[in-house]
């Protein structure tokens, strides 16, 4: 558990992120962390290096409405300090914290504020002996480094923590999570670190944890992207809807446009993800420029759309054609339907729906 978040065994597959406001500023921070409960985030990780971060640590878990690990290095005082403070679970490395004392006074904290621990394995910042033993970061020593910390905690009688083993390289991150599947059977903590930009660390992060996902590796996962942390949630949720592992909000089935269009596909998507991001209930809808693949897509979601000529589209109402639509209208319209779906669904009719009156409605 973090906090009362279940993560593992047959819980549903969390999303986290990770604040990049100063942690002193409470404000700054706490108003970053509504961004992304908003974005869905289950987790989120605050870093709290300095001792005036664990001092702003306790007004931030307080404001939060989700569960926040204390992300912690090297000194084992902050881990202490967030503890007490409210934390939900410690990120940190057992190892890296000094002696054995050390080590036994923060399973202690933990264990008194009901607090797990995470264990943060990272090719970057590899024990010096296991880097001297294998020559560089390679799948064996984020292994090795990752049962070392594990038995540390074990040592203690601590067998609350979950376990990750990242790399900015897929093909390495990937080989160590499948050796560390095979050697442990703990919550793992999926991600590709340092992945990159929005579009560049999607593309590596989709192909690294979508494949671990789909081996039926990981319980939870953090996008680590060089973008808001409330991307890396939109992000997380993405790769899980895809692979059919979480539904939340609006998923969209478009077109990438061609020539035949009736409206501007691109410019449409734009406009209604933005516009249908406070959609939190699961649902689907097609838009599609022309009647040669939109049909069918239009038969297999909640909601449908498909270009025709004149400026005059076809709505389809749960997979059923039902009635036209004005290009000036477009956008007004299919934001009402989904509005009103959802809003049914949310309050346990969504036997009862009726697209009819849903229709008239928004119109």
């Amino acid at each position: 558990m973090v906090g009362n978040v279940p993560v593992g065994g047959d819980a549903p597959i969390t999303v986290q992120t990770m604040t990049n406001t100063p942690t002193e500023d409470a404000v700054a921070t706490i108003d970053q962390i509504r961004r992304c409960e908003e974005a869905g985030a289950d987790i989120i990780r605050v870093s709290c290096p300095t001792e005036e971060a664990s001092a702003a640590f306790g007004k931030i878990t307080k404001a939060a409405r989700v569960p926040i690990v204390a992300d912690i290095h090297f000194h084992y005082k902050r881990a202490l300090e967030a503890a007490d403070a409210g934390a939900a679970c410690l990120r940190i490395n057992p190892g890296n914290i000094g002696s054995s004392q050390r080590v036994a006074e923060v399973v202690r904290a933990a264990k008194a504020n009901g607090c797990a621990i995470r264990i943060g394995v990272n090719a970057g910042s590899l024990e010096k002996d296991l880097l001297e033993k294998y020559g560089e970061p390679c799948p064996e020593a984020l292994i090795e480094s990752a049962l070392d910390h594990i038995k540390l905690l074990q040592d203690h009688d601590f067998h609350e923590y979950k376990v990750a083993v990242k790399a900015s390289d897929v093909f390495l991150a990937v080989a160590a999570y499948h050796g560390l599947a095979e050697a442990v059977d703990c919550p793992l903590h999926l991600g590709i670190t340092e992945a990159g930009g929005l579009i560049g660390g999607t593309v590596k992060s989709s192909i690294g944890i979508g494949s671990l996902l789909w081996a039926g590796i990981g319980d939870t996962i953090r996008v680590s992207l060089s973008a808001e942390p409330e991307q890396e949630v939109k992000v997380g949720f993405e790769i899980l809807k895809a692979l059919g592992l979480r539904t939340r909000g609006v998923r969209i089935v478009s077109c990438p446009s061609c020539s035949r269009q009736g409206f501007d596909v691109i410019r449409t998507v734009e406009a209604l993800e933005k516009r249908l991001e406070h959609i939190k209930t699961p649902m689907s809808l097609s838009v599609l420029g022309c009647v040669v693949n939109g049909p069918g897509e239009a038969r297999e979601t909640d909601i449908g759309l498909t270009g025709g000529g004149a400026g005059k589209h076809m709505v389809y109402l749960s997979g059923v054609t039902d009635h036209h639509v004005q290009s000036d209208d477009m956008l007004d319209h299919i934001v009402a339907l989904i509005e009103k779906k959802a809003a049914a669904i949310e309050v346990g009719e969504a036997t009862a729906f009726d697209p009819h009156a849903a229709k008239e409605a928004a119109e």
